[in-house]
């Protein structure tokens, strides 16, 4: 048993929706949420930067006691797992495999796509996990400009959808039965890209793959909070602007989170040398599950 909560680190604010996943999942369990919203996009960034920041978030969560690391951004996963799992004593779940596996468990063609960032598709790390697979087919496409809609808000409209059906064109020529969302932001375009790719293909959501990790890893190490402990207490914060950070955390968590700026509070210090710092965007009251 362990009462110490869950450490989420993410590049922003996408793992949001890994972390809404754990809540569903798991909702006796604390998490502490880091998004490093000042170094955003990380897409585009060369691995080695991404890898310093990475580690650099995620060295803040071992050092405030996390009792495992949920690595739930695609790209930071790519350029840093096993940097991590041999850098922190505590265990380090990321997004990648469980996606894999369980897109490997749904083809029924063995034709599979994934789709995802720039530096994602560009790692061959979903390549990489397929390996073990060698009976599937894999076809990847590179998504970047669908991250900006999902943060801005926008999930549909005319603009979206051709934008998609450019994107996906590939994976149809390809027949895949099953597409992995190879980005944290994605599963918020569920809708849309069920709409594109049709209704026998399957959509594989590495934040559901993720959570179900997070309990398989928790049950296996017997991690559990004790069911006699307090309501759980989360904390959701950013590098980057609060106020913008708990604006989108409400879009992402969904209606149970009362996004309110006004609970912006507790500078925290600097990571990776951003002069901005980082701000804290409040501990959940008892029972809540979103920006109190």
């Amino acid at each position: 048993m362990s009462d110490a909560p869950i450490g989420i680190f993410d590049s922003g604010v996408g793992g949001l929706t890994v972390a809404r996943a754990i809540l569903d999942q798991l909702p006796h369990e604390q998490l502490r949420y880091l998004g490093d919203t000042a170094h955003l996009p990380y897409g585009p960034k060369p691995i080695a930067d991404v890898r310093r920041l990475a580690l650099g978030c995620l060295d803040r969560l071992v050092d405030e006691g996390v009792k495992m690391l949920v690595i739930a951004c695609n790209t930071a996963s790519a350029a840093c797992l096993h940097d991590a799992r041999e850098r922190y004593s505590v265990p380090v779940v990321e997004v990648i495999r469980p996606a894999v596996r369980r897109a490997v468990a749904a083809t029924r063609n063995g034709q599979i796509g994934v789709i995802g960032t720039r530096a994602t598709i560009g790692s061959g790390a979903y390549a990489d996990g397929f390996a073990a697979a060698p009976h599937v087919n894999v076809t990847s496409v590179a998504c970047p400009q669908f991250v900006d809609f999902v943060e801005r808000g926008i999930t549909s409209g005319r603009a979206l959808l051709g934008l998609a059906h450019g994107y996906l064109e590939p994976l149809q020529r390809a027949d895949v039965d099953t597409v992995v969302l190879g980005c944290t932001h994605y599963p918020l375009l569920t809708g849309l890209l069920g709409v594109v790719m049709g209704d026998g293909v399957t959509l594989v959501s590495s934040a559901d793959e993720t959570a179900r990790e997070v309990y398989r890893r928790l049950t296996e190490l017997d991690m559990f909070r004790a069911q006699d402990a307090p309501s759980p207490r989360h904390e959701f914060r950013s590098t980057g602007d609060p106020v913008a950070f708990a604006r989108l955390a409400q879009r992402f968590l969904g209606p149970e989170a009362a996004a309110d700026p006004a609970s912006v509070t507790a500078e925290l210090p600097v990571i990776a040398a951003d002069p901005t710092g980082a701000r804290e965007v409040a501990a959940e009251p008892a029972g809540a599950r979103g920006i109190a």
